[in-house]
């Protein structure tokens, strides 16, 4: 692999965050097992984690016998309230997960704080944050681990992948290992089905468009027709036996192009919340409370609104791109939470924000027009109600 466009992007992304190693996985669910794993992760460990996050970074943790202890957010961060995690701190707790959500970074002044006085693991969750920084300090190196997606919504996409990333070397090596004698490759029609995907995002996919694209997209992964960032079987608790996929040649090319592109994109999103910010406080609507540590870059510009299900069902009807997440605390809405030891009010501050955040885009497709006619379209459905 010493000359794969794989090795190359490895080497750049660890690089580009200042770290020992780098891996490349099928999806980012894949790079947290394998995390987990170096971190000798085992059955009745407890793992604490936001009560606000993706069933797919839960089920890893679920694949390896480990328990996930979820803990309520702050509701004007979206982040894990780390006040409440030193009372879900047993004497099983081997890990905790901090989460950037939305690119808000976490607090991990109070996090590895708590890591330091009890002597427990910190990984951090960079699945919606590339960029953003703490006093300078890029999120993903302050854990001794982090993992990052690459999916159609993430801050930028190599159509699927997932990246664990190191400054450990004991950690590093150990996930080497698991990369070289255990992952598979994926098979030829996956790559070939996600490098055609890939054209046709490039060619189609812009705000006006998202609504419909994402309807008929979740429509063909129904019929196997697409790779799709979830397939039906991931709701459930069950490994799949070719889970353990590594990163592809061609999704390591992607990568790596949008690597050159990096500082553009964090531009245009930083430009885009600052917009957001000017816009909603023109409504007298809050926005998400950041740090003044913190330089966010978002994924999504998180907001809260009335009638969260009509604001949807309009937006698509209006043709604004308008996101969802998350759905439930544990997302997407068809998860069976009772399966992952989740039950309404565990997490009072996530299931409300489920109910009421909706999310803008900040990608590079999103002009300072999309922002504005999204702010508008929200401005109108409130005064409607």
């Amino acid at each position: 692999m010493s000359n794969s466009w794989l090795q190359r992007y490895h080497t750049q992304f660890a690089r580009t965050f200042g770290a020992n190693a780098a891996f490349g996985f099928w999806k980012g669910r894949v790079a947290l097992y394998a995390i987990l794993r170096a971190m000798d992760i085992k059955e009745g460990d407890e793992v604490i984690m936001p009560g606000y996050t993706c069933v797919m970074a839960v089920n890893p943790i679920i694949y390896l016998g480990a328990k996930p202890v979820f803990v309520d957010i702050d509701p004007k961060t979206y982040n894990m309230d780390p006040n409440q995690v030193e009372a879900k701190i047993s004497a099983q707790t081997r890990l905790i997960i901090a989460q950037h959500t939305y690119g808000i970074p976490a607090d991990m002044d109070a996090i590895l704080d708590i890591s330091r006085r009890k002597g427990i693991r910190v990984m951090e969750d960079c699945c919606l944050s590339i960029g953003s920084t703490i006093r300078g300090k890029k999120t993903g190196t302050f854990g001794e681990a982090a993992y990052f997606s690459f999916q159609w919504n993430k801050p930028y996409t190599s159509g699927l992948g997932g990246m664990a990333l190191t400054c450990n070397e004991e950690i590093g090596q150990r996930i080497g290992e698991l990369w070289e004698r255990e992952t598979c490759e994926p098979s030829s029609k996956q790559i070939n089905l996600l490098r055609l995907q890939l054209m046709v995002y490039r060619s189609l996919i812009y705000p006006k468009t998202t609504a419909l694209a994402q309807e008929t997209f979740r429509t063909l992964n129904k019929w196997g027709l697409v790779v799709g960032s979830s397939q039906s079987s991931e709701m459930t608790p069950k490994m799949e036996s070719d889970f353990f996929k590594r990163m592809s040649d061609m999704q390591a090319r992607a990568g790596l192009r949008q690597l050159s592109q990096l500082d553009d994109n964090l531009a245009h999103r930083r430009k885009m919340r600052r917009l957001y910010d000017e816009l909603v406080a023109q409504h007298g609507w809050e926005g998400p409370m950041i740090s003044p540590d913190a330089d966010p870059v978002l994924v999504r510009y998180p907001l809260r609104v009335a009638d969260k299900a009509k604001a949807l069902q309009r937006a698509s009807a209006h043709f604004v791109e308008l996101g969802s997440w998350f759905e439930c605390p544990l997302h997407p809405i068809e998860t069976d939470m009772s399966a992952y030891g989740y039950h309404e009010g565990m997490c009072p501050e996530a299931d409300k924000a489920s109910r009421e955040v909706v999310n803008l885009p900040c990608h590079m497709r999103a002009s300072e027009s999309t922002a504005r006619r999204s702010v508008a379209f929200l401005a109108k459905l409130a005064k409607a109600n």
